[in-house]
């Protein structure tokens, strides 16, 4: 007997859809999503429209403003600086629990994740080497064990996903290079267990990465030196 797999709602359907024209930038930053037009585009009712448009406020990739529609949240200095800040906190927190409990099963997926990045580094696959970035991260919380911690880390994936391809579309193989440098070092001080070599290096990835994502939407201005204080 089959387990029972519940099926994407429609709801999830649209979001996803949504979704990804904002991840891969064809709807911009600040510009507003017309829930006419989006609902004609995907032959389904401005009700899901307005639901997914809900959902992906939720996981900061819309503000929807009352009496003037839905918005694509500006990848402005406060959002980019706000997102790696919090990303750096949570992971750095799961980051000491792995280092502490891993198991070699662990170790083996992220090197398997690893080689298949470099491989789609090799093959200069932009859209699958994101996706394994966003999977080598999740399988890096197996020992998080903290509800509130893996809830907000879902809901700030997408915009992860988001800054990730602004970087990589505008700094090219550089990204990429610095990406596999850091999970290589990240795998190498997991493997020593060495907790304050993982938080450093997640600290400096976060300031990298965060800088990488201002210089590509033009947003370095007189934050670059605060950032470096303040991750």
């Amino acid at each position: 007997m089959k387990a029972f797999k519940p099926k994407v709602t429609l709801t999830e359907q649209v979001a996803r859809h949504i979704e990804n024209l904002i991840v891969f930038g064809r709807l911009g930053s600040g510009e507003r999503i017309y829930e006419a037009a989006m609902a004609k585009q995907m032959e389904v009712s401005h009700g899901s429209i307005r639901e997914g448009l809900l959902l992906l406020e939720k996981r900061h990739l819309v503000r929807n403003v009352p009496r003037k529609g839905a918005f694509v949240t500006d990848l402005d200095d406060y959002f980019v600086r706000s997102l790696y800040e919090t990303l750096e906190l949570y992971l750095a927190h799961t980051g000491r629990k792995l280092v502490q409990q891993w198991q070699p099963a662990d170790l083996e997926r992220l090197e398997q994740l690893y080689q298949q990045m470099e491989d789609h580094f090799n093959k200069n696959d932009l859209m699958a080497f994101l996706d394994l970035g966003v999977e080598y991260t999740k399988a890096s919380l197996a020992y998080a064990d903290n509800y509130f911690i893996l809830s907000a880390i879902d809901d700030l994936w997408p915009s992860a996903r988001r800054c990730a391809f602004v970087a990589f579309k505008c700094g090219g193989k550089r990204v990429l290079e610095d990406n596999l440098a850091h999970m290589r070092e990240s795998i190498s001080a997991i493997r020593d267990r060495d907790e304050d070599r993982l938080a450093s290096l997640l600290h400096r990835y976060a300031i990298q990465q965060c800088q990488q994502v201002r210089e590509a939407t033009g947003e370095t201005g007189t934050l670059a030196g605060n950032l470096t204080g303040t991750l």
